[in-house]
């Protein structure tokens, strides 16, 4: 069975990922990129799905780790009854021809430590053995396109379908471990020396965080969660993933499991400001690219999400053979949402783009073309039914934060005319922002609720309301909004955690959920608006105080098990954490948010102390 989310790490290199658990087990792993298939897949199900375990043969006392300052180097160090040893696991940079390795370095720091190694190879999720062979000290796996080798400093056996070893280390001995991915049409690759890759890869992070802010009460959390983005961008093509992995459940035992190694275009305009906020200006344009190739072709049919190059078919399919983890099924692979109609992602991809010019990045050469064929479809459609920003799956209707967005998006483009010069009928955009406002004021708002309401057609709360402020369509001090939040903590807040809405049935899934982090960060940053400054910041040291002994959050949080659910790492609830962190510091980018929109509607409320 698999470990509890918390109790895994992650390690990287920028075009992939795996998780370690606190036992030293690699339980996933997707090779050569993140949308890859897995060949580690024990996360899903169990050590025969595929693992990698190096760790003490013996009792343990006491299992520590952290990474190597500001790095993905995550050091393990177990203290056993026969010794201490610590583990340092790491994923250099990715060599020509795709050929990736993960180096494992077993070092004797007390005693003289029994140490084992199993190894089980499983590709296509679990599904498919290769065939391995074992020559004394190097493993050699093969199956299709993929190539694996094991370099090991001891000799290998192998039993069934497990290769294994035995070793033990003594205080100030080492044994370092190489495992190496290629394609097998090609030659063998030459063995990675591990040492040099360490220096390589350590040089690599203390370059790239040198720019974090290293003060502050919040620099610390700030500066985890900008290495965790990275770690979850794509670097060829700039594109940042939701989260490493698929199918990790909303609810222990339920249906709701989904593939997140896809880019979201609703992270868009959050992800640009935490970029920006933690000073990664190469990362935020890189994003900014990406995400005007992505949408390129017909404006007025972008999808939700798309794959790391900007890939638009996302198949979604369950596979049997996988027990799921906690025994939550189905397992899905890939995502049917790609083809939900959500009317706020125009208003995301709008507002992102908005942004970027602000923030003085200069415009794709095709950027302003597609915001205006965003336009011309939100000026006929921005009144249609549609999905939702939470993607339910029982058929479309007409959701009140998707044509909140809808207002943004009218919003960004006048002041692109109005800001920054470019051409466009600012009148007959102003003409359609004024209307959408006064049909979601006046429609929106559910007297008997005393509250936002999600649909036109419902009753029902929902917390992706807590936005209107942030994106600056009213004030976070007019009497709607104000109501809307405390209702929206009265009866969407257990333990001082936000759920996303009330569940009944109409999302298409008769099942729980955790709540949701980057929720619960939005409810701080309400209060922060307000200057409230007390308040917020509980609640933001409520959520940050979750995250594993490494500082990575997943995507919700089970309340009643104080268990970390959902995909995980979370590049939403990492991005909260980095945007409400400047927010309490009277930095925020809810504020900047409202700011550069200009809102016409709120005043002046938006100040820059709290």
């Amino acid at each position: 069975m698999s470990a509890l989310i918390e109790d895994y790490a992650l390690i990287g290199n920028t075009h992939t990922a795996a998780l370690v658990g606190r036992n030293g087990s690699i339980d996933w792993l997707c090779l050569p990129t993140f949308s890859s298939p897995a060949c580690f897949a024990g996360l899903l199900g169990d050590e025969g799905n595929g693992r990698f375990l190096l760790a003490p043969a013996g009792g343990l006392r006491r299992v520590e780790r952290a990474y190597r300052e500001d790095s993905l180097i995550l050091e393990t160090r177990f203290e056993t009854d026969d010794g201490v040893v610590e583990l340092v696991d790491f994923m250099p940079s990715p060599r020509p021809d795709g050929i990736t390795d993960i180096v494992r370095i077993v070092r004797g720091r007390g005693g003289v430590v029994p140490m084992r190694l199993a190894l089980t190879l499983r590709l296509e999720y679990g599904s498919v053995l290769p065939w391995v062979q074992v020559e004394d000290h190097k493993l050699h796996a093969f199956a299709g396109p993929d190539a694996f080798f094991l370099y090991a400093p001891i000799p290998l056996s192998r039993e069934h379908a497990e290769v294994r070893a035995e070793f033990a280390v003594a205080a100030g001995g080492e044994a370092a471990f190489v495992l190496t991915r290629a394609a097998s049409y090609r030659p063998e690759p030459a063995g990675r020396n591990a040492h040099e890759a360490l220096a390589r890869t350590e040089a690599f992070w203390r370059r790239w965080g040198a720019r974090m802010p290293k003060d502050g009460p919040y620099a610390p959390m700030v500066r985890r969660s900008a290495i965790t983005l990275k770690a979850l961008t794509f670097n060829p093509t700039g594109g940042i993933v939701a989260a490493a992995t698929a199918s990790l459940p909303e609810s222990l035992g339920g249906p709701r499991n989904w593939d997140y190694r896809f880019c979201w275009l609703r992270d868009a305009t959050f992800t640009l400001y935490a970029l920006g906020l933690a000073g990664f200006r190469k990362e935020a344009r890189a994003w900014r690219d990406w995400l005007c190739r992505a949408v390129g072709g017909e404006p007025g049919r972008i999808q939700i999400m798309y794959g790391l190059g900007g890939e638009r078919t996302l198949e979604e399919r369950e596979v049997p053979w996988l027990a799921g983890y906690a025994g939550s099924r189905p397992v899905r692979f890939g995502n049917a949402a790609y083809k939900q109609c959500q009317i706020d992602v125009y208003g995301e991809v709008m507002d992102a783009l908005h942004l970027s010019r602000a923030q003085g990045f200069q415009d794709d050469v095709n950027s302003w073309g597609i915001q205006r064929g965003l336009m011309d479809f939100l000026e006929g459609g921005w009144d249609g039914p549609d999905s939702g920003l939470w993607e339910e799956r029982s058929g479309p209707r007409p959701h009140i934060f998707s044509q909140v967005m809808a207002w943004v998006a009218a919003d960004r483009a006048v002041k692109a005319v109005e800001r920054f010069g470019r051409e466009g009928p600012a009148d007959r955009w102003r003409a359609l922002r004024a209307r959408i406002h006064e049909h979601v004021c006046r429609k929106g708002y559910n007297e008997k609720r005393q509250a936002f309401v999600q649909s036109y057609d419902t009753e029902k709360l929902d917390a992706s309301l807590l936005l209107l402020p942030l994106v600056g369509f009213l004030s976070p001090h007019d009497e709607r909004v104000v109501n809307t939040v405390r209702a929206i903590e009265r009866e969407l807040t257990v333990d001082g955690f936000v759920k996303r809405y009330e569940a009944d049935g109409q999302d298409g899934l008769h099942a729980p959920e955790g709540a949701f982090l980057a929720c619960t960060f939005w409810l701080a940053d309400n209060y922060a608006l307000v200057g409230h400054k007390a308040k917020a910041a509980a609640i933001f040291e409520r959520v940050a105080g979750v995250a594993n002994d490494v500082g990575l959050l997943a995507e919700e949080y089970d309340t009643k098990n104080r268990r970390l659910i959902g995909n995980f790492p979370q590049a939403f609830s990492h991005v909260g954490l980095i945007n409400t962190a400047h927010n309490l510091l009277a930095a925020g980018p809810a504020r900047h948010r409202a700011k550069a929109a200009g809102n016409p509607f709120c005043g002046n409320w938006v100040s820059d102390e709290l």
